[in-house]
């Protein structure tokens, strides 16, 4: 505690701090302006790309556009997205360089691996999304859809449904972290977050049945992993506080 009264923070106006922010934001759509320019030109394979796993169990392997311009808007659409998931690090890094003046060298040294692994998770999420959970989930729309219905896809809707899903589950892997900030801010402690546990798995049923579709298995898929993750988080929480308690 006398370390952190000793050190002195940068300290600005509100001016001051709206002129950063500012900058940051400009930054950041900067980078999501120039990822998408550099895949625009790419924008029909990544569709491609992304739309496998459903593609791969429709009939004839193929998709429908209801809208007229559907072929070209829905491509641009999920190029952006792409481009502004691939920019998620130096997004989270231009707001880690906006807040980082307000946090004493100790607490940066904590932020910086939480930092890291905010950005790995948020991937991972991303990643257990599509390779996991997309095939398991379009093979079960398809295969209880009623005898003479043949399902047929928009590729509209479609865009519309893997972004929702992607941002839950790309969030739902950030629990670790979050686990960890509750407790290094003093809101609460390993030793009761680990009698919450029941609770937590409800809730993570519950999370599960409002950010993906009305079915088991994606609920499943989502609420199963964000316990674990839960879990994971109280371990990280007990080695944070350890070596917070030893600092001080």
């Amino acid at each position: 505690m006398e370390e952190n009264k000793e050190e002195e923070l940068a300290e600005g106006t509100l001016l001051s701090h709206l002129v950063e922010l500012r900058s940051r934001l400009l930054v950041i759509a900067i980078a999501v302006v120039i990822v998408f320019i550099a895949l625009l030109p790419f924008s029909g394979d990544i569709f491609t790309l992304v739309s496998e796993p459903l593609r791969s169990v429709l009939p004839g392997n193929a998709m429908i556009a209801t809208a007229v311009a559907s072929p070209l808007l829905t491509p641009f659409k999920l190029t952006f997205f792409t481009a502004l998931f691939i920019v998620m690090p130096i997004v989270l890094f231009q707001i880690w360089n906006f807040i980082a003046p307000g946090l004493y060298k100790k607490e940066k040294r904590f932020a910086i691996p939480l930092l890291m692994t905010s950005i790995l998770l948020f991937y991972c999420g991303i990643a257990f999304a599509y390779f996991v959970v997309f095939p398991l989930m379009f093979g079960f729309f398809v295969s209880i859809a009623p005898a003479g219905v043949e399902m047929q896809t928009d590729i509209t809707q479609f865009l519309d449904f893997i972004t929702t899903i992607v941002f839950a589950f790309g969030i739902a892997f950030e629990v670790p972290v979050a686990t960890v900030l509750i407790v290094w801010a003093g809101l609460t402690d390993t030793e009761k977050l680990a009698k919450a546990r029941p609770y937590v798995f409800l809730m993570a049923f519950i999370a599960g049945m409002f950010l993906t579709p009305p079915d088991v298995i994606s609920q499943t898929l989502l609420a199963v992993p964000v316990y674990l993750l839960f879990e994971l988080g109280i371990i990280m929480s007990k080695v944070f506080v350890i070596k917070k308690s030893d600092d001080e």
